[in-house]
């Protein structure tokens, strides 16, 4: 797990932490199951309050991004998890809008833009 703390940031310690945590399981980096650095050990690992690490994990347990258990650590849930099966299709319907959007400057058809989505697909898969 990488973080990267910006002082000159507008967002508090604490949330720029849950961001990047979020973000790093969204897009795979952090698998499901794997274990989180520990509240002390990040803290350290970042020069920062144990308080503000608490909060952080806090928030992303509440948000179902990850799990505590007990006398273990923290650990990334499921891929299968609601919240983060969510937050996957929101991206997705965030990058189909804006592919459409592109794909209407480009005077596309709908037939068209079905088509390349089609053959995308089935490159995909191969």
């Amino acid at each position: 797990m990488h973080i990267v703390i910006s002082n000159s940031s507008d967002l508090p310690i604490y949330a720029q932490i849950k961001d990047q945590v979020k973000e790093q399981i969204l897009s795979g980096e952090l698998i499901e199951d794997e274990m989180l650095p520990s509240l002390r050990q990040l803290a350290k690992d970042l020069k920062i309050s144990v308080l503000t690490t608490t909060r952080a994990y806090n928030e992303l347990e509440q948000e179902g991004f990850i799990t505590s258990r007990q006398g273990k650590g923290f650990f990334v849930m499921s891929s299968g998890s609601d919240l983060i099966r969510e937050q996957l299709i929101r991206d997705v319907e965030l990058n189909l809008t804006r592919a459409i959007q592109s794909a209407g400057r480009a005077a596309m058809t709908n037939d068209e833009i079905i088509s390349l989505l089609r053959l995308l697909l089935e490159v995909e898969n191969d």
